[in-house]
């Protein structure tokens, strides 16, 4: 009965010559090895669909329902209690539901697929963990402040009478959210940075192979 590679090489050592075609454990392909790459690649895909969708295609069309007005989630710069009370004399009951549709649904997907896949990129990369903790906390809060966001407009908007506290809770939410956004992009590329630059020689090469 023949002897397998690792016998041999016990036997002989590392010089062994490899099993003849035929012999038990010749010709076994290598297992394949499972690659977070692809899984990041495929999160980063997802998540600027979503960009996409929620931002620029489907809060872009609630504007028709607004007399022209932005949607409080897509201003940057956040806005005051007047925009609110503005876009509740625009939009009636319907477009106000469409718009708390929308945060139920791609509002939701949006910052919890962002943040899975900017938490696997920073815990991915990077090698310290003090580091990486103080990285991470960049997409965690972003998730939570935008889902906060969500229910803070719904609420603003669909309340009986519009309070200064619940408008001031809802721009400071929105504010927040596109500031810890930026914030998020700039923890990743920081990930990648030190590995590249400070990791241990055998990890850089592994990853540029």
């Amino acid at each position: 009965m023949g002897k397998t590679a690792a016998q041999r090489a016990a036997k002989h050592g590392p010089n062994a010559a490899p099993a003849r075609p035929g012999a038990p454990g010749a010709g076994q392909p290598p297992q394949p090895k499972s690659s977070p790459g692809l899984i990041v690649i495929a999160g980063v895909v997802t998540t600027l669909f979503l960009f996409w969708y929620l931002h620029l295609l489907v809060l872009g069309q609630l504007t028709d329902l607004s007399d022209g007005l932005a949607m409080p989630d897509s201003m940057v710069f956040g806005y005051g209690e007047e925009h609110l009370a503005a876009l509740r004399a625009a939009m009636d009951a319907d477009a106000l539901g469409q718009l708390s549709y929308v945060h139920k649904t791609a509002g939701v997907l949006f910052p919890l697929v962002f943040g899975m896949t900017w938490l696997l990129i920073i815990g991915l990369n990077t090698q310290r963990r003090s580091l990486r903790w103080v990285l991470f906390s960049a997409p965690i809060l972003f998730v939570v402040a935008d889902l906060w966001e969500n229910i803070a407009i719904d609420n603003a908007l669909g309340a009986a009478e519009l309070s200064s506290g619940d408008a001031a809770l809802a721009g400071t939410l929105t504010v927040a959210r596109w500031v810890l956004l930026g914030l998020s992009l700039a923890a990743a590329v920081v990930s990648v940075f030190t590995r590249r630059v400070g990791g241990p020689p055998e990890l850089v090469a592994k990853d540029k192979g």
